[in-house]
């Protein structure tokens, strides 16, 4: 593979949503250090950074040098675009916290130990700590006019609303143009990649590079990706996405990329593996002539959970997926089914009434709102409708005791193929 057609690779993937005059000619003629900035402002970064982390990690496969910032600096102050108000600002603490996570996971996509173009973490507090406010403002701040900055859309829009924007919010494009300087400087980055919202922060960085430098910097963007029922893609119902598997569980996170829209399927085959386009045009055929098979959504969850969180993660979550459709349950923790039943109803129950003689599994399928009797109870495993932790039961008047429970904590009843709901000593 060349670094010929990094530029083409972006485009047919729709990747692409802008970049500079003379991008695609110089991809195609040298090649090139380029960087991303990542906000350090939680723990772990979400699924919504999947698309830079993977631009990165793609330029880096075409034999570019790919750098990630972990905005330690730019971090403390918070980047007002897409952003309706101002955001909590961090402490130094909280944020040297958080990029001990984002490091760990970026090494996932990114390789730090190749032999000629290694990727590199860098953060901008090393930079933006020293400097002194009088340099800044005489070394950069002379280079921007406030007409340009509030002209820039996310400036405006806050401008504009009630609560306005703040002079600390207000600078941060002067601070990410100097962070591309200072990259330029150290590591003859010429290229800064994003989301399509950081196109005028981005614009900054070339235009001062130009100033101060004389030298030719470039920007290229990605689109904000969003699900085709316009939804801001990465987020459910129970929240974030998170790429930390504590977190977010890699059983959660395959269902995540499991339950994918037909309508999106495709383009997040494109986005987020590493599937050829003959391979993605296969997978195109299949959503069109059998899409109740799911298969290109099973492709998708299997390649973005193997490729963040490896084989054998991989293999736990689809073993898990398959025990909500009963397969054995036995070998897994109480921490794995409570996290693949996390959704189902349960019931506590005081172990006294365990130590007792005399509670059977009618009384657990009652108790639990399965049956509305014992009788009722009795007829059910007579006919083969219920399962104790997915094995199926055939004597309603069988004891249940503390050691039918997995690690002594919850019993998993189903009625028919689907029906669950679990038994948790209290």
């Amino acid at each position: 593979m060349t670094p010929m057609n990094l530029f083409d690779e972006y485009e047919w993937r729709g990747m692409l949503y802008e970049a500079t005059p003379e991008l695609r000619e110089t991809l195609a003629r040298e090649k090139v250090t380029a960087y991303i900035g990542f906000d350090p402002s939680a723990a772990s970064l979400h699924v919504g950074s999947l698309l830079p982390i993977m631009g990165l990690a793609r330029l880096q496969r075409f034999g570019h040098t790919p750098i990630a910032i972990a905005g330690g600096g730019t971090g403390l102050i918070g980047d007002p675009s897409g952003k309706t108000k101002e955001r909590q600002l961090l402490t130094l603490e909280q944020v040297e916290e958080n990029l001990v996570g984002i490091k760990e996971q970026l090494s996932h996509f990114l390789d730090f130990e190749a032999n000629e173009n290694p990727a590199r973490i860098v953060n901008n507090a090393d930079w933006l700590g020293p400097i002194t406010m009088m340099e800044f403002l005489r070394d950069v701040g002379k280079y921007f006019t406030v007409n340009n900055l509030i002209g820039k859309e996310a400036i405006k829009r806050r401008l504009d609303s009630e609560d306005g924007i703040s002079f600390t919010e207000f600078t941060y494009p002067l601070l990410q143009a100097y962070d591309y300087l200072v990259l330029h400087d150290r590591y003859k980055c010429t290229l800064q990649m994003g989301g399509s919202d950081q196109w005028g922060n981005i614009l900054a960085g070339v235009d001062l590079i130009r100033r101060l430098r004389g030298s030719k910097a470039h920007a290229l963007v990605f689109p904000l990706v969003t699900t085709s029922a316009g939804v801001k893609f990465g987020k459910t119902e129970a929240g974030a996405v998170w790429l930390d598997a504590k977190l977010t569980s890699p059983y959660r996170f395959y269902q995540f990329w499991l339950n994918t829209d037909d309508r999106d399927v495709i383009t997040y085959l494109k986005f987020f593996t590493w599937l050829s386009k003959d391979e993605i045009e296969e997978q195109e055929r299949n959503v069109k002539d059998a899409p109740d098979k799911r298969e290109a959504q099973r492709r998708l969850a299997r390649e973005v959970t193997a490729m963040l969180h490896g084989e054998t993660e991989l293999q736990k979550a689809l073993r898990a997926s398959e025990v909500l459709f009963g397969k054995e349950i036995s070998g897994m923790s109480v921490g794995e089914i409570l996290d693949i039943f996390a959704d189902v109803p349960s019931t506590e129950i005081d172990p006294a009434k365990l130590a007792a003689d005399g509670f059977t599994l009618g009384d657990a399928l009652v108790v639990a709102g399965l049956a509305p009797s014992k009788g009722e109870a009795k007829r059910l495993v007579q006919g083969g409708g219920v399962a104790v932790n997915n094995v199926r039961a055939d004597d309603a008047r069988k004891s249940i005791s503390s050691s039918d429970f997995i690690d002594g904590r919850v019993l998993v009843l189903r009625k028919g193929a689907k029906h669950y709901h679990l038994i948790r000593i209290a």
